[in-house]
């Protein structure tokens, strides 16, 4: 079989000044990363203020399960087959992570005939985003500690500094740590997350410019007095040195489709531990420059959908027109009871049990008040039968189930995806709100997600944590939306419950203060923030050829 790494050499690849040329994006306001991948310069990005904004689209999905559902592709698939109906189109993606690329879930660039190109740079270094967003992290970490060697004037209590390091790594001997062995002040407990659920991705994602990105890092609050109030990273003077380091992190990555359509690419916060949205100044520019840009939200909409609209869209101001529920048979099935190994068979029984997972999404999704379609992504073992009931059972809800063969077709396979979304923006029948308002209490607002998004009976959150709520909220924190960081497999905070599931509770086991970012972080059930290595990693398949060709990376 031709792997996706294939299809993409295949496939000749125009300069990237011709993709910027698509959305009249002058080449002096490119600064470019060798052939095919660029930055877009702060003064051109300045210079957008005044137009008028396009309609933005978010791609999101049914929960995850190893028989796949297809996203991004799905993402990437819908731009050019809008842009080949005549939609002037850009892309907005998060960029991979590395812990997945060498774990098990693997990059984040489409597959088949609908990916954004160069598969291997995006996959691995890209543009330094990373590398970037890592060291200005680390940095805050050992300035904090070399704040306490030289007196500590800021009286910290060495037991309460809350700051972390970080590496975009799966690497679980590194969730907690031992520091200072041999150092004067003696040892410290502390641990590792992975970049992408570093606050200060969060803060690049969602942060409007330079300034903004200096304010934000400067509130970053890494420890506390003894007198119990807060120290920050303006506070230990690490801001303008972690703004230097990120100068080039926060402009937004052009990169293209394989058909040559523009795509950005930048910023990647995972959704199930962080707000798992493309970075607002990428969307932003987006907005301005094309008329209509789809964008993707991280694993189930349950968490990647629901954050986007509470968290993104309440603080940049953003109002999605449509939103497209990608969903898969093999998926469905899986939800419904079959399993992996015999998805190849046609099952309508596990078929339609599976569909209430679906179903959940879709009531979800219209909470927001954003009209909903369908991308049943196309996997060539679907048989007439199995499409038919899942068309019939969207049906029933309310909503059209569009059948895609964009991995094998490329945009023609979309098509009909891209008339019918052209059709909801031109329809204009969205009427986006979040789902809960600034003023209700930090624990309600977890609550209503609970509840109305997940279907739990309640929240369990132990004393210290809600007494850690209530504290923040007497600091002026109240108003801030949460982020709840739980497993991206089920609605419940146990991965094995599949379907729709009810009857559950939803346990916080911590929270934590993400004062830059902008928003409260409540960790649920057994989520980690820093992934490990299953058994066979994919590291182990990757490599180099004599021709310094890389193979095994897909």
């Amino acid at each position: 079989m031709t792997s996706d790494i294939d299809i993409a050499r295949a496939i000749p690849r125009a300069p990237i000044a011709a993709a910027a040329a698509k959305l009249a994006i002058p080449a002096d306001a490119l600064i470019p990363y060798g052939f095919d991948k660029a930055k877009i310069t702060a003064p051109f990005l300045r210079s957008l203020d005044d137009r008028r904004d396009g309609a933005l689209v978010l791609v999101t999905a049914m929960n995850p399960t190893p028989a796949g559902e297809g996203k991004t592709t799905t993402t990437i698939g819908l731009g050019d087959a809008l842009n080949r109906i005549g939609k002037r189109t850009a892309i907005c993606l998060r960029e991979p992570s590395l812990g997945p690329c060498f774990g098990q879930k693997g990059g984040a660039t489409g597959g088949g005939y609908a990916q954004v190109t160069p598969m291997e740079d995006i996959n691995l270094h890209f543009t330094g985003d990373f590398h970037a967003i890592t060291a200005a992290h680390n940095l805050l970490a050992a300035m904090v500690d070399n704040h306490l060697h030289w007196g500590n004037a800021h009286d910290i209590d060495p037991r309460r500094v809350v700051w972390r390091r970080a590496m975009d790594m799966n690497d679980r001997a590194l969730r907690e740590i031992v520091t200072g062995l041999g150092a004067w002040g003696g040892p410290a407990e502390t641990g590792f997350d992975i970049t992408v659920a570093s606050e200060v991705m969060a803060i690049v994602c969602l942060a409007s410019g330079i300034e903004d990105l200096r304010a934000r890092l400067g509130r970053i609050i890494v420890a506390y007095r003894r007198d119990r109030s807060a120290v920050t990273a303006a506070d230990i003077g690490a801001d303008g040195a972690m703004t230097a380091l990120l100068k080039d992190a926060i402009l937004p990555n052009l990169v293209q489709t394989l058909e040559g359509n523009p795509a950005f690419i930048h910023g990647g916060p995972f959704a199930n531990i962080a707000h798992g949205c493309n970075s607002v100044i990428a969307t932003k520019a987006a907005l301005k420059l094309a008329d209509v840009v789809v964008t993707e939200a991280g694993f189930g909409a349950d968490l990647g959908a629901e954050k986007f609209f509470d968290i993104k869209c309440r603080l940049a101001g953003l109002a999605p027109k449509a939103c497209v529920l990608v969903a898969t048979v093999r998926s469905l099935k899986m939800n419904g009871g079959m399993a992996k190994g015999d998805l190849a068979r046609e099952d309508l029984a596990a078929l339609e049990r599976g569909c209430a997972n679906l179903g959940r999404h879709v009531e979800n999704l219209r909470l927001f008040g954003v009209p909903v379609v369908i991308a049943l992504n196309h996997f060539v073992a679907d048989t007439a039968a199995e499409l038919a009931t899942v068309q019939a059972y969207a049906r029933s809800l309310g909503v059209e189930a569009i059948v895609c063969r964009h991995w094998a077709e490329g945009s023609a396979g979309a098509e009909d995806l891209a008339r019918r979304v052209a059709g909801l923006i031109d329809d204009d029948g969205a009427h986006f709100a979040p789902l809960y308002g600034a003023d209700l209490p930090l624990l309600e607002k977890i609550e209503t997600v609970a509840r109305r998004i997940y279907r739990a009976d309640g929240v369990i959150a132990e004393k210290v944590v809600r007494d850690r709520l209530a504290r923040w909220e007497r600091e002026g924190f109240a108003a801030l939306p949460v982020c709840i960081a739980k497993t991206q497999y089920s609605f419940t905070t146990d991965p094995t419950r599949l379907g729709a599931p009810t009857g559950h509770d939803l346990r916080i086991r911590d929270v934590r203060l993400s004062a830059g970012a902008g928003f409260v972080v409540a960790i649920c059930g057994d989520i980690l923030t820093m992934p490990g290595l299953p058994r066979s990693p994919a590291a182990e398949r990757i490599g180099v050829d004599a021709d310094g060709e890389i193979f095994g990376l897909f």
